[in-house]
């Protein structure tokens, strides 16, 4: 209803490994990254950026969660607030593209992180509030979570590993 589910598109599917390590190269040179193998640039900086692509892909689901909280629901307040928290996601993924260091590249995706939990917040208290179904919450519910396990892992991963020289 609100477009594609992430898992449902042709995007590079996330997998949860106990083993897990990531570092962090800008566009200066700082560092290598590698998550499972697959080189960092291909999640945050690169063509396969499975981050970037899932970020996005919820940001359109979510202007049109909003538009049809407003225009069919006639909900006004709690569309606008997870309309900019849903949106402000890929924003600041796509601004940790450009950080001007591991600290702020750390620091926008954990930012994005919050972001995405408040999503979840707004989400649920929509379903709560039955302008939600249960199918429509449980596909969108499995998508912001889906970002969460995402950003988690990378922050987690990029604060415990060493910067390298």
């Amino acid at each position: 209803m609100f477009g594609q589910r992430l898992a449902d598109q042709n995007h590079v599917k996330m997998q949860t490994t106990t083993k897990m390590e990531i570092t962090w190269k800008n566009q200066n040179g700082i560092s290598r990254s590698c998550i499972d193998g697959r080189n960092m640039e291909n999640l945050v900086l690169g063509k396969k950026n499975v981050v970037r692509e899932k970020s996005f892909a919820f940001a359109l689901r979510t202007v049109r969660l909003a538009k049809f909280l407003r225009d069919a629901k006639r909900e006004f307040i709690l569309s606008k607030q997870v309309l900019r928290s849903g949106t402000a996601i890929g924003a600041l993924v796509r601004e940790s593209e450009h950080a001007q260091s591991r600290a702020d590249f750390i620091s926008k995706l954990s930012i994005a992180l919050k972001e995405a939990n408040e999503t979840d917040y707004w989400i649920d208290l929509l379903h709560q509030s039955d302008y939600l179904t249960s199918d429509q919450f449980q596909s969108v519910h499995r998508d912001i979570q889906e970002l969460i396990r995402l950003l988690v892992s990378i922050v987690k991963s990029t604060k415990s590993s060493p910067p390298k020289s």
